[in-house]
């Protein structure tokens, strides 16, 4: 029988265990996948300490993967036995052979290896949507990017220097400077070191940036409000340091009238057409030399819970994925 990760009460990283589980046939509209590379992502921490309430226990963690298609259901005209593929929206990618509905699954295209594919989907959609999607960047546009050397910030701060952005990134160590640089952060602050929301106004010559993109949450804020310009937008689409305490809507408007947002990718690719459109454009970035994507961790399926462990003590860079 194939194995996944399954846990029984959500909590630390040892609840995760590998058991052997059952998979069983794809139904109508349903694809059986043989799994090759899993990605790993903060939303899988999430989902196993209960912050994310799981719509269903035993949990099975994991939102992306890649692998081939070994089944398919009734219905199903779009793949076949032997194609390659991706997905980046459906909890439980943390299995060796799992089912998944056919309209949350994609082609791999040439070029793109399952480890890659698997790296990029929820971080490539996300990077697409905040950049094309939810706050417009342009040419000209200065914006404010937290934990630049993490998956989705690497990601979004190339594409945001092909869109003609200036970007200014936060990180939380000297290597992940080095890191973010790299990527193409046109400055780099070290906010264990300086204060963020001076060194943006100092950059900025006190005009603040057109845009916040802040998944670090609850150590950021309120600090982020401070770094916008007057009608500027604040998108906070994580909390890797914990949840934003209640806040006064009225500081929105202290701020100089402010917007902000709290995104998810789901409903951003809620729609098939929309998530063809979102891989599309992230893998045609990725082909086109827009987007260097890094899988610099790698671990067994099976030490899903040491991988949790360093993504939570932030000693990952970049892309990590799970190996089966």
């Amino acid at each position: 029988m194939p194995k996944a990760i399954v846990v029984r009460e959500t909590g630390k990283a040892s609840n995760m265990k590998f058991e052997e589980v059952k998979v069983g046939k794809p139904k109508k509209g349903e694809v059986l996948i043989s799994q090759k590379a899993i990605g790993l992502n903060y939303i899988d921490v999430y989902f196993r300490t209960g912050l994310y309430p799981a719509p269903q226990m035993p949990l099975t963690p994991g939102m992306e993967a890649a692998g081939d298609v070994i089944a398919v259901g009734a219905g199903v005209t779009d793949f076949k036995a032997g194609d390659r593929v991706a997905y980046g929206s459906v909890l439980g990618a943390y299995a060796e052979e799992r089912i998944v509905p056919a309209d949350r699954v994609v082609k791999i295209p040439k070029g793109i290896s399952y480890e890659l594919a698997a790296s990029v989907m929820l971080k490539g959609m996300t990077t697409e949507y905040l950049l094309r999607r939810t706050w417009k960047v342009k040419k000209g546009d200065t914006i404010l990017f937290h934990a630049a050397a993490g998956g989705v910030g690497s990601m979004a701060t190339q594409w945001a220097n092909e869109l003609g952005a200036t970007v200014i990134g936060t990180v939380g160590s000297k290597e992940k400077v080095k890191i973010a640089k790299a990527q193409g952060c046109h400055h780099v602050i070290n906010y264990r070191e300086k204060d963020f929301v001076s060194e943006v106004m100092r950059i900025t010559k006190n005009k603040g940036v057109d845009v916040v993109y802040d998944g670090v949450g609850k150590d950021t804020f309120p600090g982020s409000l401070d770094c916008i310009r007057p009608l500027g937008m604040w998108v906070t689409f994580g909390q890797a340091s914990g949840s934003i305490p209640d806040m006064n809507l009225g500081l929105l408007s202290q701020k100089g009238s402010l917007f902000v947002t709290r995104p998810t990718l789901m409903t951003y690719i809620a729609k098939r057409e929309d998530l063809v459109m979102s891989t599309k454009a992230m893998f045609g970035a990725i082909n086109k030399g827009i987007i260097d994507v890094s899988v610099n961790q790698t671990y067994p399926l099976k030490d899903a819970a040491k991988a949790h462990r360093d993504l939570e003590g932030r000693k990952t860079t970049g892309a990590t994925v799970l190996l089966v």
